[in-house]
């Protein structure tokens, strides 16, 4: 995050997502270096920016870790990890920690929303960590968030009313305001969402894709940047609180796939794995029985045509370079979220963990 960096690390970032003509490789393993591991540590967002990702934890904190050399850095009072800076800091609210698991970044700002009542949404700038939202009701419960761009954002979680939560802001994240269930698909019995990996949200352009779980398990689809929306059925596993989508990744306008399972079956693999070749208004259950069982989070991987995919979660890594038909178990180590830097390397985090991943052929 380019404020967070600054404001923890003061360095200077720049973007580096970048679209390339794809690589034609198959990658056979994965290297995990491990940056930063402690027992206490649970990461569900990540994210990447320039030259360091950020991370928000299960415990409050908000973390940053530079990819440059410490030496650039003056009077800051960071640990110091094979040559490289890492620098936490607590957020709380009166005396409550919040609970973080969802973290999205601009090139002004990075916020971050914690889950449970209340609810809290954070503004970090260069100048100021500011409260900029809170939800007090028994059933708020937020999942994920997502920016359009350095003013338009998204947050989405579990219903409070008939629909599902979601909250937008159009001033660079100062305000935030609940869409009305009047606006917004009716929820059904059991219709919630998971915080399993923040990748509940796909963003591509104006387009805008939503992952339900549990009871039903669908897409909300908005062509606007929240504006309208509408919603798709799925044929993922659903009719039990833990079953349904976990995460949701469209690699542009046309192609997605979607994962999860039920987190309480982990090994199964039926009906777990969905591909959508038509903006997510339908979708086809592939590898069935086949492939990783319950996944918490899946990405395209860059330059790749739509055609190559990650799936991480606590039972470990499984890689796809046919757009799903077929999987490749890579790892046995277990993360929750992963977030690609380029199109051979990776950032993961979970239980008691941030670690990088080199993909080879």
């Amino acid at each position: 995050m380019r404020v967070l960096l600054v404001c923890f690390l003061m360095l200077n970032l720049s973007s580096c997502k970048s679209e390339e003509p794809e690589k034609r490789r198959n990658f056979s393993k994965v290297e995990i270096e491990t940056l930063l591991q402690d027992s206490l540590l649970n990461v569900r967002a990540l994210e990447i920016d320039g030259d360091g990702i950020v991370f928000a934890t299960s415990n409050g904190e908000v973390g940053v870790r530079s990819f440059m050399l410490p030496s650039v850095i003056n009077g800051i009072d960071s640990i110091i990890l094979d040559e490289i800076a890492i620098k936490t800091i607590q957020l709380k609210h009166d005396s409550l920690i919040p609970n973080f698991r969802s973290l999205a970044i601009t090139n002004k700002a990075g916020f971050l929303i914690s889950i449970s009542s209340p609810s809290l949404l954070y503004k970090v700038d260069k100048d100021s960590i500011n409260l900029v939202y809170k939800e007090t009701h028994e059933k708020a419960f937020y999942d994920s968030m997502d920016f359009w761009n350095d003013q338009e954002g998204i947050a989405i979680g579990d219903p409070t009313d008939n629909c599902m939560s979601i909250i937008i802001t159009r001033d660079g994240g100062d305000t935030w305001t609940k869409l009305s269930c009047d606006d917004l698909p009716k929820a059904r019995e059991g219709e919630a969402a998971f915080a399993a990996s923040d990748t509940n949200i796909s963003i591509v352009g104006d387009h805008t894709w939503v992952a339900t779980g549990g009871k039903a398990s669908r897409i909300l689809y908005s062509p606007d940047k929240g504006k309208t929306w509408e919603v798709f059925d799925t044929p993922i596993i659903q009719g039990k609180e833990t079953t349904g989508m976990y995460s949701v990744d469209f690699y542009d306008e046309t192609n997605g796939f979607a994962i999860g399972g039920d987190y309480t079956k982990p090994n199964d693999t039926l009906n777990n794995k969905i591909r959508s070749i038509d903006g997510g208004k339908t979708w086809q259950v592939v590898a069935n029985g086949k492939g990783p069982g319950y996944r918490s989070c899946v990405q395209y991987i860059p330059n790749s045509n739509a055609k190559k995919l990650v799936a991480i979660g606590f039972k470990g890594i499984d890689y796809s370079n046919d757009a799903g038909d077929t999987w490749k178990h890579l790892s046995d180590e277990g993360f929750y979220t992963i977030r690609f830097l380029n199109d051979s390397v990776a950032y993961a985090a979970g239980k008691g963990s941030i670690s990088k991943l080199t993909f080879r052929e």
